[in-house]
């Protein structure tokens, strides 16, 4: 069983959010504490990423288990799970395995089909990085801006960059085994009964990761969906258009209370 690094916010009903591939609990903050006014918030790093441990197996049957194992350490029984991109794949995984542990699932931009890659260009920067010879970020972000021109991807990638207690800089992450391991990410979700509970799954509008056909898999696998799009968002909605992505899931959950 791995012990998880989290952070929690606020008092109330349990949220736990999940964070997406390359991500750490840290890419949420703006929206747990928005949310901690009303909720408990558990920002939580998965396995391989952030502060969490290291393994060399990964796959959205092993991220749910971890998830289960974090409820029952922190003796939660239910809670309200938001996962976007992979964390979006590991709440769905989450919800189908363990369905009486979920109030209401909130997926972010991603659906529960399998996917035909797009990261080789990310995973072939930063593998090339010689982390022994790199002084400094600035040296780190100079060596990706040729083949990772958009300087917000680059600063995200760099949040997992961080300075070794011997002296130099590591990874946060495990990028040998998300690396090693990215067709169980790809991977689609697998059931053999829908999940019933409440959902709502976001979409952003200039984002290509939920497509309009994707529309009948979703309900067909979580048959007590909404599907909202939000039109001024691309794949990290939660930083292009935090307030409406906070007022989707606020009307989400009116209606799931009523």
């Amino acid at each position: 069983m791995l012990s998880l690094n989290f952070k929690t916010y606020g008092q109330g009903n349990p949220i736990i959010i999940l964070h997406g591939l390359f991500g750490t609990l840290d890419n949420w903050q703006t929206i747990a504490r928005q949310l901690s006014e009303e909720y408990l918030v558990y920002l939580v790093d998965q396995r391989n990423h952030g502060r969490s441990p290291h393994t060399d197996d990964f796959d959205y049957s092993l991220l749910a288990e971890d998830l289960k194992d974090f409820m029952d350490n922190e003796g939660m029984s239910q809670a309200t799970i938001i996962g976007h991109s992979m964390g979006g794949k590991t709440a769905m995984q989450f919800a189908i395995n363990y369905p009486e542990m979920v109030t209401s699932l909130v997926v972010v931009d991603i659906a529960p089909k399998a996917y035909k890659g797009g990261h080789q260009e990310i995973f072939d920067a930063l593998l090339a990085i010689d982390l022994k010879k790199i002084e400094s970020r600035k040296m780190a972000d100079e060596q990706l801006m040729i083949p990772i021109p958009d300087f917000g991807v680059r600063q995200f990638l760099l949040k997992n960059l961080t300075r070794d207690k011997e002296g130099g800089y590591r990874w946060k992450m495990n990028l040998p085994a998300i690396y090693n391991n990215y067709q169980n990410i790809l991977a689609t979700i697998l059931t053999d009964e829908p999940y019933t509970g409440p959902s709502l799954f976001i979409r952003g509008g200039r984002s290509g990761y939920i497509q309009a056909e994707d529309e009948s898999l979703i309900k067909s696998i979580f048959s007590e969906t909404q599907i909202v799009t939000i039109s001024e968002a691309g794949h990290w909605v939660h930083a292009e258009a935090p307030k409406a992505l906070l007022s989707a899931f606020e009307n989400f959950m009116v209606s799931v209370t009523k």
